[in-house]
């Protein structure tokens, strides 16, 4: 109830991994608010993110953390209570700087709230000491000297004061068991995502091999084909000059017999001209015949006249 956030931004959240303590792991599928929260009842400062109903970040700030830039955009800082080390991945490196500043701020303001702490308690035990070192003499003194009224006078302000510390201590307490128990739920929250990443890791690592098996496979099958590939176009390269010998040599047949059916051509043309030339002698030579045949028929029936007139003469005499 009592912690209010100071500082908000959003970024990407890492963790190392628990077991290479070297490659980063996701904690965010995507950028997730990040918060600095102040307790003014514990005077202290926590990092805190949660994605959905998770807690990703619950990170007390203590005066020997330090916040280390990697890149223009990515910083990161161990949190030895949590026995991790978070990592933030901003979109700009504004936001970091931001986020950086505010954490070395922060920092201090631990550091200081510490050192009061302390003070405080080395007071106390100082109080305690001197009280411890007064004389039954000066007690047996101030018990003859003063009243019974002194004496429970002097007495009501220390009781009321004992009883507003035991109320506090209570109230404290309280609220300590209250953030215990959130935080093991917290805790047990976190033990739950880290076993479902490492099985999700293990799945990854799994698939992994998978594929590397399969690559190795396409890989052995594509040199394969590329050998075979390879040894094909030599025999192809061999065999193409015989080829390209029998390319030449068919082109130059090809050339004697285009040459050979011009010639056949020309001679078609000139039997067609020869045969034209025939067909019209032989139309002429039928006129002629036909002409000769008419003549030769009138010569015969001439003949057959005079051989007529040669028999009535005979006849006659």
């Amino acid at each position: 109830m009592g912690e209010q956030p100071i500082f908000t931004t959003r970024a990407h959240v890492f963790q190392i991994d628990p077991n290479t303590k070297k490659n980063w792991m996701p904690a965010s599928k995507q950028a997730v608010t990040v918060s600095y929260f102040y307790d003014v009842t514990r005077n202290s400062y926590r990092i805190i993110s949660v994605d959905g109903a998770k807690v990703i970040i619950n990170s007390t700030i203590t005066p020997n953390m330090t916040f280390t830039k990697t890149s223009q955009k990515f910083g990161q800082w161990a949190d030895s209570r949590a026995n991790t080390v978070f990592g933030l991945g901003f979109s700009s490196e504004q936001q970091l700087t931001k986020f950086a500043e505010k954490f070395q701020e922060v920092k201090e303001a631990a550091k200081i709230a510490k050192d009061k702490t302390q003070e405080k308690i080395e007071t106390s035990s100082n109080h305690s000491q001197e009280s411890g070192r007064e004389t039954p003499s000066s007690t047996q003194a101030s018990s003859v000297n003063g009243t019974d009224d002194e004496k429970a006078s002097h007495a009501g302000p220390a009781n009321t004061h004992l009883k507003s510390e035991n109320d506090k201590l209570k109230i404290a307490l309280t609220q300590s068991a209250a953030n215990v128990k959130k935080w093991e739920i917290e805790l047990q929250t976190l033990r739950e995502s880290n076993a479902r990443l490492t099985t999700a890791l293990q799945e990854s690592a799994a698939s992994v091999e998978q594929w590397k098996r399969q690559f190795s496979i396409c890989r052995d099958e594509n040199d394969r084909l590329r050998n075979k590939e390879l040894k094909d176009l030599r025999k192809q390269s061999e065999i193409i000059p015989q080829l390209m010998s029998e390319c030449e040599y068919v082109s130059e047949k090809l050339e004697a017999a285009e040459r050979d059916n011009q010639n056949l051509e020309d001679k078609v043309r000139s039997l067609k001209t020869d045969i034209e030339e025939s067909k019209y002698r032989q139309r002429h030579l039928k006129v002629e015949l036909k002409s000769f045949l008419e003549v030769l028929d009138g010569k015969i029936d001439d003949l057959h006249d005079f051989r007529r007139g040669l028999s009535k003469l005979g006849t006659d005499n």
